[in-house]
């Protein structure tokens, strides 16, 4: 389908009469991408410290292949502004395409790969090379993906609509772990080792295929069409623009800054509890694979739930108040989560991972619509992009490393508990002091000091003054 035009008459921009069918594709869209890069995370602490990376202690092995891990979010800032720049001058549609292909294509390849036995050094050579591309391929998704949402959303529902991309998240994380899960049931631990691991990777070419096929039919954000429009009608008179890139650090340094403290805690938390779970559960608790896995799964099906609901609530009381009950919540839980995992319980670690993921949920599901309203249309793709990507770098890209340091230095998790409740403080004292963003237009130029649409008031009847 060719591009809606810019819109005009009774559909004004911002809201679109097919939100649902964007939201769709966006969610199964979002949801192959970190299928696709969560499975790395997932066959990291499982298989590939082995496999790819062998030592005599196997710690240090899945250590070794945690960090090949941080390099995907590496190359995600630069992704960020790369598919930013073109997203911003060409369209976020056409962007969104590129990105799925070129992260189910690295997918693909990783289950092509052979092992270190094979080929030596060079296998962890080629997975680290694919590992790069898979970061920078999600580096421009998430921006575009919920940008795409938000400009279609009206502003009433934005929160809502936008957070259905961000439940793409825990619907890969649900799916990744989902195929693992089932393969470590029906194979043994040889196979599994040997060959089984392969199959989720490989799988990812048919969900490209099926996220392209939907991706492809929708309409391009008329947000952006009508920026575009008014950009080409600035340079027909001789109007000079700089790159996006450029205007967000001139104009919307605190913004960036902002929206990197706001997925502080969420990132770190995140890796912490799906990631780093899996080491802590197997390698120090001693306990199968599957107790782990299926945790995450229970874990992520509550997550993927919920998200939107949040993301409905922020639409209700401010996204500040949704995000400040996840962040503090966080902040307190952390002690309590490994205190709950000790217990070697199943039921307990499933209780403990689905409540750290629910409050995950209260900062990410209003994140979206939070962060995208921080920006104007012209630089929206940049800096949200930007402002997410470079958290991953500070955070996310981190964290299990820093997590399985912690543990293997101390045999302990308090400091990895600690770790996780200093990164929630973060984020709770950068949303305290951050703008609420709830009811901004879009189509206005929102940078610095973006009007906030007020609120309708019944105005009071004429008479006496009351005292």
């Amino acid at each position: 389908m060719p591009d809606a035009p810019a819109a005009t008459g009774p559909t004004p921009p911002g809201r679109s009469p097919g939100i649902a069918r964007i939201v769709g594709a966006s969610l199964i869209g979002t949801t192959i991408e970190w299928y696709d890069f969560f499975l790395y995370g997932s066959a990291a602490a499982l298989v590939f410290n082995t496999l790819f990376f062998p030592t005599v202690d196997p710690l240090v092995g899945t250590l070794i292949a945690f960090v090949t891990y941080a390099i995907g979010f590496a190359a995600r800032p630069l992704g960020g502004v790369v598919f930013g720049h073109f997203g911003d001058k060409v369209g976020r549609k056409k962007l969104l395409v590129v990105s799925l292909l070129m992260m189910g294509g690295a997918t693909f390849a990783m289950g092509l790969l052979p092992t270190y036995d094979t080929i030596g050094v060079g296998a962890p050579i080629l997975l680290t090379v694919l590992r790069l591309v898979q970061g920078f391929a999600l580096g421009g998704e998430w921006g575009g993906a919920v940008l795409i949402v938000s400009e279609h959303g009206g502003d009433k529902r934005r929160g809502f609509w936008a957070s259905w991309p961000q439940a793409g998240a825990p619907g890969g994380n649900l799916l990744a772990t989902g195929v693992l899960a089932l393969l470590a049931a029906v194979q043994s631990e040889e196979d599994f080792t040997a060959w089984g691991w392969r199959i989720p990777f490989l799988l990812s070419g048919v969900l490209v295929v099926v996220g392209l096929w939907i991706r492809i039919s929708v309409s391009e954000s008329p947000v952006f069409l009508a920026a575009k429009a008014r950009a080409e009608a600035d340079a027909a008179r001789g109007i000079k623009e700089q790159p996006p890139v450029v205007e967000v650090f001139r104009r919307s340094r605190r913004e960036v800054l902002t929206a990197i403290g706001t997925r502080f805690g969420e990132n770190i938390s995140y890796y912490i509890l799906t990631a780093f779970l899996l080491v802590y559960v197997t390698s120090h608790l001693d306990l199968p694979k599957s107790t782990a896995l299926n945790a995450v799964l229970i874990a992520s099906a509550v997550h993927f739930v919920t998200i939107p609901l949040w993301g409905a609530l922020s639409d209700r009381i401010g996204r500040r108040p949704v995000t400040l009950i996840g962040s503090a919540g966080m902040a307190l839980w952390a002690f309590a989560f490994f205190a709950l995992l000790d217990s070697r319980s199943f039921a307990v670690i499933t209780f403990a991972v689905t409540v750290g993921l629910l409050l995950h949920g209260a900062m990410y599901g209003p994140q979206a619509a939070f962060i995208s309203e921080m920006f104007d249309t012209k630089v929206r793709y940049s800096g949200a992009s930007m402002g997410s990507q470079l958290a991953s770098i500070v955070a996310g890209a981190p964290a299990p490393i820093i997590a399985v340091e912690l543990l293997k230095e101390y045999d302990s998790a308090v400091p990895v508990a600690l770790y996780l409740c200093l990164a929630a403080v973060v984020t709770t004292l950068t949303v305290a002091f951050a703008r609420e963003t709830r009811g901004r237009d879009l189509t206005l130029a929102t940078t610095a000091d973006a009007p906030v649409r007020p609120r309708r008031r019944t105005p009071a009847p004429a008479g006496p003054d009351r005292g």
